[in-house]
């Protein structure tokens, strides 16, 4: 029974970076490219007021201020890091570096909750890494300095925003907490958006479609996954299993988009798989003799 239950909690968290993955297509597809940041605006605030309308809770107390730096972390600052990195590096590089995020929260997860490194997490982590370098077929001889500081800095700060989640969280609901977090970080990219964007654009209808879908699906829908997942897996195994992202959205560019796909991304796509499913295994209990 136990088994079962933790194999339905992988399952859902896996919905998250699933439909994370989608976001790449969609945008490339149906989003207007030169609006980021208002793009951002519109994917947080309907997803936040969503899971609002759900949990009709606000944050009270300590929780004020919290949520305030979880929302940074994972929304805000996370949003706008993620621009600039879009902004300045090649899409393989910056994919492959936030792919390190699986080992981000491996160590977070150690220092903040004492889930100590595992071996088969560690491999895991390392394998799937290492299937997104070849997946996306980053090339790191011409990158820029400040892109990777951002696309780092992102990775981190997503990643101790989860796992920190994990540690306050205690008895929240999980769609409670992604709320708050969204409510939050809402705040921080509206400002962004209107400071070094200025005016939202005006939309079409096939624009509005795609970010309502980001936002219901992609954002709020995956939020809540990703946060009970958090809630029920060690960060370490949540982390490995983000990998699937990138699998995510080179799956549906070449379905979708017509992308090519070849030996590197079956391959890197292989290594992926095989490194969320170490990373998640279990190690054999040992047999006590009688």
């Amino acid at each position: 029974m136990e088994q079962k239950s933790r194999l339905g909690w992988i399952l859902l968290t896996a919905v998250a970076p699933i439909v994370w993955g989608s976001v790449y297509v969609v945008t490339r597809q149906f989003l207007p490219a030169d609006s980021p940041l208002w793009g951002s605006v519109f994917r947080a605030v309907p997803a936040a007021l969503i899971l609002f309308l759900v949990s009709r809770e606000l944050p009270r107390g300590q929780w004020i201020w919290r949520s305030f730096v979880l929302g940074f972390l994972t929304v805000g600052g996370f949003f706008a890091l993620i621009y600039v990195a879009a902004a300045t590096l090649p899409s393989g590089v910056a994919a492959t570096l936030m792919s390190t995020a699986a080992a981000g929260m491996l160590l977070f997860g150690w220092a903040l909750l004492g889930q100590r490194p595992r071996l088969l997490p560690v491999a895991g982590a390392a394998t799937g890494i290492a299937g997104v370098a070849i997946m996306v077929g980053a090339s790191f001889s011409e990158i820029n300095g400040w892109g990777v500081a951002a696309s780092l800095g992102a990775m981190a700060a997503s990643s101790l925003g989860f796992v920190l989640t994990a540690r306050w969280g205690g008895s929240i609901a999980p769609v409670t907490l992604a709320s708050w977090q969204l409510m939050t970080g809402s705040v921080v990219v509206v400002i962004l958006a209107i400071v070094f964007e200025g005016a939202p654009p005006a939309l079409t209808g096939s624009e509005m479609l795609g970010f309502a879908y980001i936002s219901v699906v992609c954002t709020a829908l995956a939020y809540f996954a990703w946060f009970t997942g958090l809630r029920h897996l060690p960060a370490a195994a949540v982390g490995a299993i983000g990998l699937l992202n990138p699998v995510s959205g080179v799956v549906l560019g070449v379905l979708i988009a017509g992308e090519p796909f070849g030996w590197s991304q079956a391959i890197g796509m292989a290594l992926v798989i095989a490194g969320v499913v170490i990373a998640i295994s279990r190690p054999p209990r040992a047999q006590t003799s009688t």
